[in-house]
C-alpha cells in the first residue's frame, strides 16, 4: 500500500508561515527551516516586550510627573506621598498627561496638595 502524506495541508501551513515572515531579512523569508526559527523567536519577543512596554511606560509616566513636580518646588516621592495622604485617586498616566497637556490643571493639583 502506497504512503500517504496529506501534503496539502502541509503546504498550506508552511505557506500560512512564509506570508507572516513576509517582509523579513534575506533567506528569513523565503527558506523554510529559517523562516520558522525566526517567526518562533519574534512571537517569543512580542511576549516578553508586552510586559516590558508597561514597564516602560510607568517610567516615562514617572519620570513626567517629575519634571513637571520640580517646577513648584517639589521631588516625585514626596508629591506621591502627599497625593496618597489626600486620597487623590489620579493614576500616573493621567497624572503624566496633566503634566504635560494640561499644566494649569496639574498646577492646581499640586497646589491643592501642598
Amino acid at each position: 500500500m502506497p504512503r500517504s502524506v496529506n501534503a496539502v495541508a502541509a503546504r498550506a501551513k508552511r505557506k500560512k508561515l512564509l506570508d507572516k515572515t513576509k517582509g523579513q531579512f534575506g533567506s528569513r523569508k523565503n527558506v523554510w527551516t529559517v523562516a520558522k526559527n525566526s517567526y518562533e523567536k519574534g512571537q517569543q519577543y512580542a511576549y516578553r516586550d508586552r510586559r516590558t512596554k508597561k514597564r516602560n511606560f510607568r517610567s516615562l509616566w514617572i519620570q513626567r510627573i517629575n519634571a513637571g513636580v520640580r517646577e513648584y518646588g517639589m521631588s516625585y516621592s514626596v508629591f506621591m506621598g502627599k497625593i496618597h495622604e489626600n486620597n487623590i485617586e489620579l493614576s500616573r498616566k493621567v497624572l503624566a498627561d496633566l503634566a504635560l497637556n494640561n499644566p494649569e490643571a496639574f498646577k492646581a493639583i499640586v497646589e491643592s496638595v501642598k
